[in-house]
């Protein structure tokens, strides 16, 4: 097995009020933690973990630090969706039901031109475009290659009726930053930095761009993991941060919902809303709801209401299956250090 560097900023943050119940909670969350120093992957960067406001564990490993960006590849998909409710709180976009083409004119005449903005953030486009099959015409890759991803986006025919069937596609994150681009008329990435990193504090980040110059609303988004935590207390907080009102709690609401099952095609979700998933575990015959943002690697950040709980796990463990299984089990452990509340 590979031996983790370790760099703990705040291990744990135990209040001087705490009683024998938070103290026993506070030692399992250190054995937590401690249990994923021996992991022979070597690939896990950071566990944060924030409860009712208070960061009570942030730990690193493999040499990494708070001030490091990590690609959380997908889980960018849950900012773009974040920056599309700020978008419609403002008003630049009116309406879900409003068709793409609305806000990009030139898709008018493209399969992704009548597709409501609904469908487009449930992934429910009806294009052909589908992320667990490469020889789909709007696969990732295709995109990512195109001399022309604009045109690319609107060169993927139909498959279905829009709104029918899901599939997970980054195609949909990319024309859904496309329309919030559009709709605000500026830059995707400087819509974020000043409606939502700002007001985050979060002063690191790189947002890439694809040939186009396109920031790229599927992904390729490199944050901290203090600035990836946040982004869960945001939505943990129903849109507030640090009492500030940074999106709608409507909008908090709606796009957490789950909307339909997708257990048959993902093993860790049992529900998908607007780019954020959403699963029940039981712990001692509750149902417990989480909901969370996913990228490959596992890269996640879990939101707990239950509990009031946030925890972010940052990992580069990209295409392989261990990192999406390893942060699921990260998650089981810290939920079950709740029993004893």
């Amino acid at each position: 097995m590979n031996t983790f560097r370790i760099a703990v900023v705040a291990a744990i943050t135990v209040c001087a009020s705490c009683g024998p119940v938070e103290d026993r909670v506070n030692s399992d969350l250190r054995s937590v933690l401690t249990a994923f120093e021996n992991d022979e992957h070597g690939d896990l960067h950071s566990i944060i973990v924030i409860q009712n406001g208070v960061p009570v564990v942030e730990r690193y490993y493999n040499g990494g630090d708070r001030r490091t960006l990590v690609d959380v590849r997908s889980a960018g998909k849950s900012v773009t969706s974040l920056l599309f409710g700020i978008a419609l709180d403002q008003g630049a976009i009116e309406s879900l039901d409003d068709p793409v083409s609305k806000y990009w004119p030139d898709a008018g005449g493209s399969a992704i031109g009548p597709v409501r903005l609904a469908d487009v953030l449930t992934m429910r486009t009806g294009l052909a475009a589908d992320g667990n099959d490469p020889e789909s015409p709007g696969y990732e890759d295709n995109l990512d290659a195109a001399d022309d991803p604009l045109s690319f986006a609107m060169s993927v025919p139909g498959a279905e009726e829009p709104g029918t069937r899901y599939r997970y596609n980054s195609l949909a994150a990319y024309i859904a930053g496309i329309v919030i681009e559009r709709a605000v008329v500026s830059g995707l990435e400087d819509f974020a930095r000043a409606n939502l990193f700002e007001p985050l504090k979060i002063e690191r980040w790189d947002w890439q761009e694809d040939r186009a110059g396109q920031t790229k609303g599927q992904g390729n988004l490199f944050l901290t993991a203090p600035g990836f935590a946040r982004i869960g207390e945001l939505v943990l907080n129903g849109g507030t941060y640090n009492g500030r009102r940074v999106v709608s709690s409507e909008w908090i609401d709606e796009s957490l919902k789950p909307r339909f099952d997708i257990s048959d095609s993902d093993p860790y979700a049992s529900g998908y809303g607007y780019y954020w998933y959403h699963q029940v575990y039981s712990l001692d015959d509750r149902p417990i709801e989480v909901s969370f943002a996913s990228g490959n690697g596992g890269n996640k950040i879990y939101v707990i209401p239950e509990f009031g709980l946030v925890v972010s796990v940052m990992s580069r463990a990209y295409g392989q299956r261990h990192g999406q299984r390893r942060s699921h089990d990260i998650l089981k452990a810290i939920l079950a250090t709740q029993r004893r509340l």
